[in-house]
């Protein structure tokens, strides 16, 4: 499923315009990087929750010549899914 399929399915369920169903998209998307972006998580019960994971610094190789090269740590986005979603899945 897309983005505009996602605003259809969200506009038929809720009974409100397409334009309203993709503002509310854009909005909770928006919420949900800008609380990633202070370092909070966002947690929907039943579905799951959205953290800021610490990525530790390492050593890699170059694929092409073999020689080693230092990875940078880095913050990455993350998703645990809640029990709910877990159940629905299965």
């Amino acid at each position: 499923m897309n983005k505009s399929e996602l605003i259809d399915a969200i506009a038929a369920s809720a009974d409100i315009p397409k334009a309203a169903a993709a503002r509310a998209l854009d909005a909770v998307t928006e919420s949900i990087t800008d609380a990633l972006k202070k370092g909070e998580s966002v947690v929907l019960v039943g579905f799951g929750t959205f953290a800021v994971k610490e990525r530790a610094a390492r050593t890699g190789r170059n694929p092409q010549t073999g020689n080693p090269i230092e990875i940078a740590a880095a913050k990455i986005p993350g998703f645990k899914a809640g029990k709910a979603l877990k159940d629905a899945v299965n």
